[in-house]
C-alpha cells in the first residue's frame, strides 16, 4: 500500500517569529523535526504542510526574484474547513493577529468562504462545503 501524497508549500516570510506567532494563535502546531531560525514546518494535517522560511532560506531555492506579495498575488493557498463557524472562527482569529480580508466573503448557500492576507500578504482562502448539497 503506497504512503498518500503529501505537499508541503513553500513561502517566504519577513520575520519567521511573527508568522510562527501569528499561526500558533490561530491553533497551528510546527514539525520541530524541519524547524530552526532560518525555517519553520507549519502542519495543517498529516499530509499538508507550509514551510515558513525566511527571505534568505528561500533565494537557496531559486533564482527567480522573490515576489512583493503586497502588489502582486503569488498564489490562492485554500484550505478546508469542517463548518462555516470554523471558517469564521479562523478567519476572525487571522484578523485578531495582524491579517487583513481582502474581500467580503463567498456565500454559495451549499459552499461559505473568506480570504485573509497574513502578515507577510500570502492569500489564504478558507472554505466550507456542504459535499452532498453540490452534487444534488
Amino acid at each position: 500500500m503506497s504512503q498518500p501524497q503529501m505537499i508541503f508549500v513553500n513561502l517566504p516570510v519577513k520575520d519567521l517569529d511573527a508568522a510562527k506567532a501569528f499561526w500558533e494563535k490561530l491553533g497551528y502546531s510546527f514539525n520541530p523535526q524541519f524547524t530552526d531560525d532560518t525555517a519553520a514546518c507549519l502542519v495543517f494535517s498529516d499530509t499538508i504542510f507550509a514551510m515558513l522560511l525566511t527571505e534568505a532560506k528561500f533565494r537557496e531555492f531559486t533564482t527567480k526574484e522573490i515576489a512583493d506579495t503586497a502588489r502582486t498575488a503569488q498564489g490562492i493557498f485554500a484550505l478546508s474547513a469542517d463548518s462555516r463557524e470554523r471558517v469564521d472562527e479562523l478567519v476572525d482569529g487571522a484578523l485578531a493577529g495582524g491579517a487583513t480580508e481582502p474581500r467580503p466573503a463567498m456565500e454559495y448557500g451549499f459552499m461559505y468562504g473568506r480570504t485573509f492576507e497574513d502578515l507577510d500578504h500570502h492569500l489564504w482562502e478558507v472554505v466550507w462545503m456542504d459535499a452532498a448539497a453540490a452534487q444534488g
